[in-house]
């Protein structure tokens, strides 16, 4: 999967810098592979608005030329003008500073309290997900509605620039429409993938639909399923379902 390179003959000022994310492949060799870090990088450069390649690499058949560079180096890794970026947070905030305004999209928070918000929630799945004690899985279960409770009690609340101090009516229920604002940050990129991820596995291992009745968190994955830089770079539910396979038939053992 590739997206068009830069034109020649462009002013240095004005071309854009050659940047190719390299990903896991899914099942087939081919598509994209179930892995949050590479959807969250492969979300920040969209949103960006930058012009970059995407390359699959099916693991069972690495390349030469992949091993030459970035020896013992599996993706996901970046190369930014040829030069080889690893370890997502570090690419992150090197794609924040160098990919900056005007020219292209700033994706920080305007509210430092949304950096926060669902962080452990991650955590309470894969804990819930590979617990292989029946008797643990009630508690592991009510540890991560806890947490997704607190995420929809945090997208309920209004931020203070939502409401009107000369208004007569009391906003009592945020209308934004991602965890920052109507327009997808960073934070974003990291933590949707995330709730995507708990609701594909736990309904198809635990047939649990674990987000229900949280009409904040749904509001909040339906306004990411209508944009393409969340749709465009998910894996599909095969290949979440795929990589969680092995943790589910341990589960059943």
């Amino acid at each position: 999967m590739a997206l068009l390179m830069p034109l020649n003959g462009l002013k240095e000022e004005d071309k854009e810098p050659i940047i190719e994310l390299l990903v896991k492949a899914g099942s087939d060799g081919d598509s994209i592979g179930n892995c949050p870090f590479s959807q969250r990088l492969f979300m920040i450069l969209w949103l960006k608005g930058i012009v970059f390649s995407v390359i699959t690499i099916d693991l069972k058949r690495k390349p030469a030329d992949l091993q030459n560079l970035a020896p013992r180096i599996h993706p996901l890794f970046i190369t930014f003008n040829n030069v080889v970026k690893i370890d997502v947070n570090k690419i992150e905030e090197f794609l924040e500073e160098v990919l900056c305004p005007p020219k292209y999209l700033k994706l920080s928070l305007k509210h430092p309290e949304s950096n926060t918000a669902g962080m452990d929630i991650f955590t309470k799945f894969s804990a819930y997900i590979k617990n292989s004690k029946p008797e643990a899985n009630e508690t592991l279960e009510r540890c991560l509605l806890k947490t997704l409770q607190k995420l929809e009690k945090f997208l309920n609340f209004p931020f203070p620039d939502e409401t009107d101090e000369n208004s007569m009516e009391d906003i009592k229920f945020s209308t934004h429409k991602f965890l920052d604002s109507n327009e997808m940050t960073s934070t974003d990129c990291n933590l949707l993938l995330k709730l995507h991820i708990v609701k594909v596995v736990a309904k198809k291992y635990h047939n649990f639909d674990i987000l229900k009745g949280m009409t904040s968190i749904w509001r909040y994955l339906t306004n990411a399923y209508s944009r393409d830089e969340f749709t465009s770079t998910c894996p599909t539910d095969k290949e979440v379902e795929i990589a969680y396979s092995d943790v589910a038939k341990r589960h059943t053992k």
